[in-house]
């Protein structure tokens, strides 16, 4: 499985490349406004730090916006992928960048007819929001299954991206069930380190260690 960070700071993507687990990025129109910084100057920042692909999403929603953006925007460097919004125009957008060999990055999923639409138009990525599913009591993971099963039953090439992760348990169902990606924030990143028999452990063992070196 590869591991995205979703977020746009560079601190954060920064300490994430540092610890040798990160294989892209995955950014939004919330969290670039975040970091209040040109968003094309942003990315240009981002893929100096990391060498794999970084999703930069459009934001217009008719045909001719999406397309123009979504040049503009993969003209900046080859690893950037262009993010677009699962609706009739972006579908089409999907199609025609397909077609220039432009990978694209299909977001706002919530359900498995949306994924297919996706796979045929030949989304590189279908981003599922797991997180978001789960806040309206649907389950999430149920569809990251639905989708992979999908996928798998005709041989679709587009790569099942799960977003909208918020905590750990997230990340290992999207593992087991053969999901492609994960991209996660840097906070659940963190939560994966975190065991308390780890804790106790490493503590237990440089107790010892300084007693035997009083010796």
């Amino acid at each position: 499985m590869k591991f995205f960070i979703d977020t746009a700071n560079i601190d954060e993507i920064k300490e994430a490349s540092s610890m040798g687990i990160l294989d892209g990025v995955t950014t939004n129109p919330s969290l670039v406004a975040k970091e209040g910084k040109n968003f094309k100057e942003l990315l240009e920042e981002i893929v100096k730090v990391v060498d794999g692909p970084i999703s930069a999403e459009v934001v217009s929603t008719d045909y001719e916006g999406m397309l123009k953006e979504a040049e503009e925007l993969a003209a900046i460097h080859p690893n950037i992928v262009i993010k677009i919004p699962l609706i009739p125009e972006g579908i089409k957008v999907v199609k025609t960048l397909s077609g220039k060999n432009i990978k694209t990055n299909v977001t706002l999923c919530f359900s498995a007819s949306q994924a297919i639409l996706a796979a045929k138009a030949g989304a590189t990525y279908i981003s599922p929001f797991v997180g978001r599913l789960d806040d309206i009591s649907h389950s999430g993971m149920d569809l990251i299954e639905q989708i992979v099963q999908i996928y798998n039953n005709y041989g679709y090439q587009t790569q099942v991206l799960v977003a909208s992760i918020r905590h750990p348990l997230h990340l290992v169902e999207s593992a087991m069930m053969g999901a492609d990606v994960a991209t996660i924030p840097f906070s659940v990143i963190q939560k994966l380190f975190s065991h308390p028999l780890t804790d106790i452990g490493l503590e237990k063992f440089l107790n010892d260690w300084k007693k035997q070196n009083k010796k």
